[in-house]
């Protein structure tokens, strides 16, 4: 398969080769669902579904794609200094080449530019009124923020360590758990106040973050990401060991549900199972030293299914080139096939006009 590659690129285009277990377009379909995964590194947004009993893949390039959120009628993805916005425009998608092949597509409308945050994970809410409201990530601020047109971005929340607003990524605040439609915890490499300060000792200082308390719920993590919050329970990667942990609330306790093969960053719950974004690890000063960097030349980049009761893996998805990063693994409930809208100049660029 071929995915749009980055400008420079004489052809356009960059071949991605992939495998995967001979159960993932069973397992997707029983779920009744699909995914998107984005890929920080390749900058690509990649929609995975089934058609004819066959896994199908679609991508649209967001330059640096981290962070995304699904709504019943938007995705929002998190980009190098902006978020876009995509509109579901489902009527449509069954006419999109091969006719018949997709039933949802998703079409960018709109962006919001917030200059350079580091935008990292993102999430539907709902506000006061009941309407969707969209909460932020905002690493480099150390905060929880949301978004008006006024301004780059409008603070909400900060780890009460934090002591004023700054783009010093203090404790790299990373990921969010939603419950009830409100923010409910957070993530942090670790809870100190010094700019940069968590890339001093990050092999056993995260932690994850009460938001409505400010309290830490369990620490001692290696570089934790995505906290879930999920059929009553909190569950957290623990990336740096590439664990998925299920935490007790009451004692800070952590109970490894599954260990996977990458460093784990990017969760979706849903019917049971697990599906975990596996990156493999740059030779940098962040990832160096890491406890899963003694396993280096046998890490995966993809995603691997989970079942939750057992602590098994089912399924796995493996890109042989191409990418080597996942940042964030959503479902899509109910969607057997998304595509995307192309992008302008593409040759396959769609316009969407109202009906009359």
């Amino acid at each position: 398969m071929s995915a749009p590659e980055a400008e420079g690129d004489p052809s356009g285009l960059t071949e991605i080769r992939f495998h995967h277990s001979p159960s993932l377009p069973r397992v997707l379909e029983e779920a009744g669902c699909s995914l998107l995964v984005s890929t920080y590194q390749a900058g690509q947004l990649v929609s995975v579904g089934v058609a004819d009993g066959r896994l199908e893949f679609a991508f649209r390039r967001f330059e640096q794609a981290m962070g995304v959120a699904v709504g019943a009628e938007r995705v929002a993805v998190g980009g190098k200094g902006q978020i876009w916005f995509l509109q579901d425009h489902s009527d449509i998608a069954g006419s999109i080449a091969p006719a018949g092949r997709h039933d949802r597509c998703w079409v960018p409308r709109s962006t919001a530019i917030t200059g350079s945050i580091a935008c990292h994970e993102l999430a539907w809410g709902i506000d006061r009124e009941g309407r969707p409201d969209l909460w932020i990530v905002n690493t480099l601020f150390s905060c929880l923020a949301g978004l008006d047109e006024r301004f780059s971005f409008v603070p909400r929340w900060r780890p009460p360590f934090i002591t004023g607003y700054a783009a010093q990524d203090r404790c790299h605040l990373n990921g969010l758990a939603m419950r009830a439609g409100a923010p409910a915890y957070v993530t942090v490499m670790a809870p100190t106040d010094e700019p940069r300060g968590w890339r001093s000792s990050r092999n056993d200082t995260g932690a994850v973050i009460d938001v409505a308390s400010g309290e830490v719920v369990t620490a001692g993590l290696a570089m934790p990401h995505s906290p879930r919050w999920y059929d009553g329970q909190l569950f957290v990667l623990n990336s740096g060991l590439g664990c998925l942990e299920r935490v007790d609330l009451a004692t800070g306790r952590r109970d490894q549900v599954a260990a996977v093969p990458g460093y784990a960053r990017g969760l979706a719950l849903y019917r049971g199972l697990a599906f975990v974004g596996l990156s493999k690890i740059r030779e940098t000063a962040v990832f160096g030293g890491t406890p899963i960097a003694a396993h280096h030349d046998e890490l995966k980049c993809g995603v691997g299914v989970v079942e939750l009761a057992t602590g098994t893996t089912i399924a796995t998805l493996q890109f042989a080139n191409g990418v080597e990063e996942i940042f964030d693994v959503q479902v899509v409930p109910g969607a057997r096939c998304p595509t995307f809208g192309g992008a302008p100049g593409d040759g396959d660029e769609i316009w969407v006009l109202p009906g009359g």
